[in-house]
């Protein structure tokens, strides 16, 4: 007899399901979240804690992970967005590439003048 097991991914937050649903973690007063979000859910969640982050006195990164070389998550958020009405695909988490981070400065520069 055979048997298939299949895996439903949901976001936490809006309860729709999909295969680009990723699990993210959180502290907060010491004590660690786990949630299971949508890349749309995941930028909301982001956005809202930007300006925390930014007000903020860094810890340190979490084991395990790569800490950020650069811009903090609201830059990051604005140049994926730019990204995006560019039709350059750009990951929804993560370090941003470095060649789409130069081409965003350079548009940018050249709209100050």
């Amino acid at each position: 007899m055979a048997r298939a097991t299949v895996t439903i991914y949901t976001d936490d937050l809006t309860g729709k399901t999909g295969d680009n649903i990723s699990a993210h973690s959180f502290s907060v007063d010491g004590v660690s979240y786990d949630i299971d979000l949508a890349p749309e859910s995941y930028q909301r969640l982001l956005d809202t804690l930007a300006p925390f982050v930014q007000a903020a006195r860094r810890q340190g990164a979490p084991k395990g992970r790569r800490t950020p070389q650069r811009g903090d998550t609201s830059k990051a958020a604005r140049i994926r967005e730019w990204a995006r009405k560019q039709g350059i695909e750009v990951n929804t988490r993560g370090l941003v590439r470095q060649d789409i981070v130069e081409r965003y400065e350079a548009e940018a520069a050249t709209a100050d003048r």
